[in-house]
C-alpha cells in the first residue's frame, strides 16, 4: 500500500507562527525526507465558507495569503501536489455519501467542533456546513487515499471520527477506503502554541498572533508587548518560568548557537531560566532576546514570500497544475466509492 500524507488549511487569513511550528515547517521537513511516495496540500476554501459564507471575498483574497505562506516555508509544488479544494467536486459528493455514516449526536460530541463552535458563538445557530465539517474532511482524506494525517492536538478527534465513518463505510459496502492515521508534530510544546497574551491558543479571532508575513518592527512590538509573569514586577523579584509565554517560545524556537549570538552571558536556555526564577533578570531582556530569536528565524520566510507575491500568475499555475492531478486521483476514489455501494449503473 502506498505511503499517502494529506494535509492542509483553511484560509481565512494569513498564517501564523503557530501555524509554522505545528505544521508548516512538519510538512517540509516530511517533503525533503522523501518517505511518502504522495503528499497532497491543499487550500480548504470550502470549508471556511461554512462559517465565512457572507464574505466569499475574504476566502477568495487568503487563499493567494496562504500559499504565499506555505511557499515561502519551503513546500516545493515539484514534490507536492498542491490544489484548491472547491475546484475537486469530487469531494462534494464524497461528503454527501458519508453523511449517512455518521449520526447528529455523534458530532455533538466531537471535542473540536464543541470548541469551534463555542470560540465563534454558533451555540443557537450552527450553519449545518460548520456543524458537519468532520465529515467533509473525511470526504478530503479518504479521497486521496491518504494514510498519514499530520495534525496538531486539537485536531485528534477529528481523525479519530475520519476512522470511525471509514470503519462503518467498509464493514457496510467492503473494504474500499483506507483508514488514516495522525501524526503529529515530535515535539510536544509544538502541537499548539499559545498566544502573545497567555491565552491557550493563537487565533486570528483573538489578535494575539504573529503572522509569518508580519514586518521586523511589528514582529519587535508583538514580542515586547508578551504575557510574562504579572508577579515579577521589579527586576530583583524571582520571576515564574511556567505559563511566562516568553519562556514558552523560547522553548520553541532557540536553537544551540541562540546564545553565542545574541546573549553571550548565558550557555543556554536553562541558566536563563534560572537566573530569572533566582531574581535579578527583567523582562525586557529575556524579550529583547527572544525578539532576535524570531527574527532569525522568520527573516528569510517573509524575503521569500516578498519575492513570490511578485509574480501572483505563477502561484495561479502551480494551483492549476496540482488541483488537475488532486482531481484525478479523487475521481478515482469517487468511481471506487460508488462502485462499492452499487451506484455504478452505467458501468
Amino acid at each position: 500500500m502506498k505511503k499517502i500524507i494529506l494535509t492542509g488549511e483553511r484560509p481565512t487569513g494569513p498564517l501564523h507562527i503557530g501555524h509554522y511550528v505545528g505544521s508548516l515547517k512538519n510538512r517540509v521537513k516530511i517533503q525533503n525526507e522523501g518517505n511518502y511516495d504522495e503528499m497532497y496540500l491543499f487550500a480548504a476554501d470550502a470549508q471556511a465558507l461554512t462559517d465565512n459564507f457572507d464574505s466569499p471575498e475574504k476566502v477568495r483574497n487568503n487563499v493567494l495569503e496562504v500559499v504565499l505562506d506555505n511557499l515561502a516555508c519551503g513546500i516545493d509544488p515539484n514534490k507536492v501536489n498542491y490544489f484548491i479544494q472547491s475546484e475537486v467536486s469530487e469531494l462534494t459528493e464524497l461528503t454527501f455519501y458519508y453523511m449517512n455514516l455518521v449520526t447528529v449526536a455523534r458530532l455533538h460530541r466531537n471535542p473540536t467542533v464543541k470548541e469551534e463552535i463555542k470560540l465563534r458563538g454558533f451555540e443557537e445557530s450552527i450553519p449545518a456546513g460548520f456543524f458537519t465539517y468532520p465529515v467533509s474532511q473525511t470526504a478530503d482524506i479518504t479521497a486521496f487515499m491518504a494514510t498519514t494525517i499530520p495534525v496538531g492536538d486539537d485536531q485528534l478527534p477529528m481523525i479519530e471520527q475520519a476512522r470511525e465513518i471509514v470503519k462503518k463505510f467498509n464493514s457496510i459496502y467492503g473494504n474500499t477506503l483506507v483508514e488514516p492515521s495522525a501524526l503529529l508534530p515530535e515535539k510536544e510544546n509544538e502541537r499548539r502554541l499559545v498566544g502573545i497574551d497567555g491565552n491557550a491558543k493563537m487565533s486570528k479571532s483573538l489578535n494575539n498572533c504573529i503572522y509569518l508575513k508580519d514586518s521586523a518592527e511589528v514582529i519587535k512590538k508583538k514580542v515586547f508587548s508578551m504575557y510574562t509573569d504579572p508577579n515579577h514586577i521589579k527586576i530583583e523579584d524571582p520571576g515564574k518560568v511556567e505559563g511566562n509565554v516568553v519562556f514558552t517560545y523560547l522553548d520553541v524556537f532557540c536553537k544551540e548557537d541562540s546564545f553565542k549570538k545574541y546573549l553571550p552571558k548565558y550557555n543556554n536556555l536553562d541558566e536563563l531560566k534560572a537566573h530569572y526564577q533566582k531574581g535579578g533578570l527583567g523582562d525586557m531582556k529575556i524579550k529583547r532576546f527572544l525578539n532576535d530569536v524570531i527574527q532569525e528565524e522568520l527573516a528569510p520566510i517573509r524575503e521569500r514570500r516578498e519575492q513570490l507575491a511578485k509574480d501572483p500568475e505563477r502561484i495561479y499555475e502551480i494551483l492549476k497544475q496540482g488541483t488537475i492531478n488532486a482531481r484525478k486521483k479523487a475521481s478515482e476514489t469517487l468511481k471506487a466509492v460508488k462502485k462499492a455501494m452499487m451506484l455504478d449503473y452505467f458501468e
